[in-house]
């Protein structure tokens, strides 16, 4: 019997992205099921996904980028998914990639595959500050994990039946699910690696970061909550 896969694609206000990769996930995906979870777009995207005949969950108000992922993962749950693919609409992750994901999940019984820019030079060029966050992150998780994670803002990611299963049910999945949820998971005993791919920089429309006070915000909200986890991590060591 072969695994069920489904591949969960948040997106808000993404219409000149949808497309192609709508049709990028057609042409290089053959087994495996797709998810839209369109985050209260104010733009045709909803219309764009179902003209192309994809599953499109449409939420009755905007609840960011981390609440999408949770529905579609609660969707994956609930109709008995092996894996979940996450894969943003933006056009940044490829879909010719996401075969690696799934196939480096199964090959180390791995919890979590992360798609990482940054084990390889495969030619993807961020911007210096989110750069600089990346490497604060990686830091951070050596330094409380002791793991090298070489992207642990990347939302490209393979995730198994026990993560999907933990995640669906989680009543405080965090706004920001990137190196706070790796360090928590990783504390927990899950297993997680990572695998090169190729990525693009994003070509239309405006990034959940862009601007001045949400990267600041990000940044911040993202570093007090490994902090956080860090030190209830210490305290739950003496307790025991």
């Amino acid at each position: 019997m072969r695994e069920k896969i489904l591949i969960v694609i948040p997106a808000y206000n993404e219409s000149a992205n949808i497309v192609k990769v709508l049709s990028d996930i057609k042409h290089e995906i053959k087994n495996a099921d797709v998810l839209v979870v369109n985050d209260c777009s104010t733009d045709d995207t909803a219309t764009i996904v179902r003209q192309h005949g994809v599953k499109c969950i449409s939420t009755v108000y905007n609840m960011g980028y981390a609440m999408a992922i949770q529905t579609g993962l609660k969707y994956a749950k609930d109709n008995g998914y092996n894996y979940v693919i996450q894969i943003d609409a933006d056009g940044q992750h490829l879909a010719s990639e996401a075969e690696k994901l799934f196939t480096e999940c199964k090959r180390l019984n791995a919890d979590i595959i992360i798609g990482s820019r940054y084990i390889k030079d495969m030619g993807y060029r961020s911007p210096f500050f989110r750069r600089f966050g990346t490497k604060i992150f990686e830091l951070m998780i050596r330094l409380f994990c002791h793991q090298k994670i070489t992207d642990p803002l990347a939302g490209f990611q393979c995730l198994n039946k026990k993560v999907i299963d933990h995640y669906a049910a989680c009543g405080n999945y965090p706004e920001y699910p990137d190196a706070n949820l790796i360090i928590e998971m990783l504390m927990n005993g899950y297993k997680i690696s990572e695998v090169p791919v190729k990525m693009k920089n994003r070509k239309e429309g405006i990034s959940m970061h862009s601007g001045i006070w949400k990267p600041t915000k990000y940044m911040t909200t993202q570093f007090y909550a490994c902090i956080v986890l860090f030190i209830k991590n210490i305290w739950r060591r003496r307790v025991k």
